[in-house]
Formats: structure tokens, C-alpha cells, sequence
């Protein structure tokens, strides 16, 4: 495992990190998630991402149990949440779903710390824009969870490259601390916002990114060409949304295509896309879902074929997908 700087910061984080969107508490338990997570850390994971809306908060509750159990030293793992959806269990209490107000922010996060039991998060998102919150108020909200030692870094989570400009250059204006890192989706189907647009950001800001659904929620596995599998993710009721794309019949051919360039590489398909998103410089880490062990085990062999990726095969991988990509 090889570990990349996230950003403009001193921390360094795995290049495979590890998510529980979706996994924990809905397919996996504390037992499965301890499991799980020691089998990262062995691998040389470091770095292990949540959010308050997973799992309305469950998902938290199980990491830091598993955590808990663990009884790792807390230097060794870096760990995340993110803040905008609020709870189920709040209804449609004003201020507290959907936002970014200082109020809500404020409270959310003594929230997550309470079910992850920890003392302080290493990395707190932004997880969605907030239309109707001024931009300064945020930053300021932010900032303060800094100062206060409740998280160490913030970030976005699929913010534009405008309103990420702007919330820098209002910290740096009023001397607050200022955000580092974006969590975009980043897959062979949606490239243009890592690629193209955030592409300034690179250099004004060293902007890290933390990506998430290298594997375009199973899609890249291969397993839907042939419908929906039995307990899969685009069988779960909640997931319905996913459907559409994870059945595209176009899509699904350029999958098959795909797996035979990772066979010639001695890979599968899954891994043959962790790898390509890997070999992208400017991606600090690339994060990681599992509902199984096994799942886990197969990810970790990217590993093995990202120096296989020649110019070569990464004009044919993108030529490939290229015609379907997400505008």
C-alpha cells in the first residue's frame, strides 16, 4: 500500500480507503465491520470514511464499535463524517435537515462524535451544498469545528469548483482555516468534474480529493449484465434510484469490453477500474465498498494492476467509455 498526501496538508492517507455508505448497518454488523476493518488495516488501509446520513446515524454507531472492539491507538487511522441531510428521526424540524446553517452544524457534530465514541474526527465534509446558507456562514461554522479540535481538516462533498473557490478565499481572507479536500464520485463513467472542472483547483488551492464509487456502485463489477443479482445493491428497495444506470444496456457492453482488458492484465474488471481511478495523481485516495470480506480481499488486488496501466491501455479504457460518459 502506497499513501499520498491529502491535498495541500502533512496528512497521508491510504491510496484504497474504506466507506460504509450504503454496507454498514443496512449489510454489514459490528462483528462484520471489525472484521472488516482489521482486514484493511492489515492491508495498510489507514483511512476509513462515514457520514451522519448513513444509515440514519447507524452506520456511525457501528464504526465506533467496531473502533471500540479494535482498540486501535488512534494515531493509526484517520477517520471521517459528513454534515447536510440531518436525521430521519428530526422530521422536517426547521434547521436541522438539509442545511449548513452554524446551528446545525454546531450540534451534528457533538452528535457524530457520541456514536462513533471518539474525541475528534480527522476529516468533516460538507456533504452537500447548501443553497440557502450564505457561503460565509458555513466556512465560519467550520472553522470553528477546527479551532475547537472536534475535527482536524474540512472539506466539500460535490461542491462546485466556484463555491469551493469562494469558501477558500473567505477563509483566507478572515485568517479562518480553510477547506482541503473534496469528495466527488470519480468512475470510468464520470470523469468531467475531477478532470475538467475542478482542474484549477489543483493548483490554486492544492485541493485533495477523497473519491467514492470507483466502481460506479457496483455497475463496474460486471454482475448486472445479466439483471439484478439477489442482495445486491440495486436490489436494495433504496437503492431503486440506481437502476436505471446499473442496467444500461450501453453501459453494460462497455463492462464486457472492460473485463476483457483485465483479463489480458491478469485482473477482473472491479479491480481493473479501483486501478484506473488510482492512476490518477491528483486522487489522494480512492474509497472502498464491501459488504463482504471477500469483496474486500478481491478490491485490494487493483493494487497489482495499477503498473500495468500503460498510456496504452488507458486511451483503450477511455475509448471504451468515453460515448457514455455522465454530462
Amino acid at each position: 500500500m502506497q499513501y499520498r498526501r491529502l491535498g495541500r496538508s502533512g496528512l497521508q492517507l491510504s491510496e484504497l480507503s474504506l466507506g460504509s455508505w450504503v454496507t454498514y448497518h443496512n449489510q454489514v454488523d459490528t462483528h462484520a465491520a471489525t472484521e472488516m476493518l482489521a482486514a484493511a488495516m492489515g492491508a495498510g488501509i489507514n483511512f476509513f470514511d462515514n457520514a451522519e446520513g448513513y444509515a440514519q446515524g447507524q452506520s456511525e454507531v457501528v464504526m465506533g464499535a467496531a473502533f471500540k472492539a479494535l482498540k486501535w491507538a488512534r494515531l493509526d487511522f484517520v477517520v471521517s463524517t459528513k454534515f447536510y441531510w440531518g436525521l430521519e428521526s428530526q422530521g422536517s424540524k426547521v434547521n436541522q435537515r438539509n442545511t449548513l446553517n452554524r446551528k446545525y452544524l454546531t450540534q451534528a457534530i457533538d452528535g457524530s462524535l457520541k456514536r462513533m465514541q471518539l474525541d475528534f474526527v480527522d476529516l468533516v465534509f460538507c456533504h452537500r451544498p447548501d443553497p440557502h446558507t450564505p457561503i460565509e456562514e458555513t466556512v465560519q461554522a467550520m472553522s470553528d469545528m477546527i479551532t475547537q479540535g472536534k475535527a482536524l481538516y474540512w472539506g466539500t462533498s460535490e461542491w462546485s469548483a466556484t463555491d469551493i473557490q469562494t469558501a477558500y478565499d473567505i477563509a483566507d481572507r478572515h485568517h479562518l482555516h480553510k477547506p482541503v479536500m473534496e469528495q466527488p464520485q470519480y468512475h470510468l463513467f464520470h470523469r468531467h468534474r475531477v478532470e475538467k472542472e475542478y482542474a484549477p483547483l489543483y493548483e490554486s488551492m492544492q485541493l485533495g480529493l477523497t473519491t467514492w464509487s470507483p466502481l460506479a456502485s457496483g455497475l463496474l463489477t460486471g454482475k448486472y449484465q445479466s439483471g439484478v443479482p439477489q442482495g445486491s445493491r440495486g436490489a436494495m428497495q433504496s437503492m431503486s434510484f440506481l437502476l436505471a444506470g446499473l442496467t444500461d444496456p450501453a453501459k453494460n457492453a462497455a463492462v464486457a469490453k472492460l473485463a476483457e482488458v483485465a483479463a489480458d492484465l491478469g485482473g477482473n474488471v472491479a479491480q481493473l477500474a479501483i486501478a484506473w481511478a488510482l492512476h490518477n495523481s491528483r486522487v489522494s485516495t480512492v474509497i472502498l465498498g464491501a459488504s463482504q470480506l471477500s469483496q474486500l480481499h478481491d478490491n485490494l488486488g487493483a493494487l497489482a494492476l495499477t503498473p500495468k496501466l500503460t498510456p496504452e491501455v488507458i486511451a483503450c479504457m477511455q475509448a471504451i467509455t468515453q460515448p457514455l460518459q455522465a454530462t
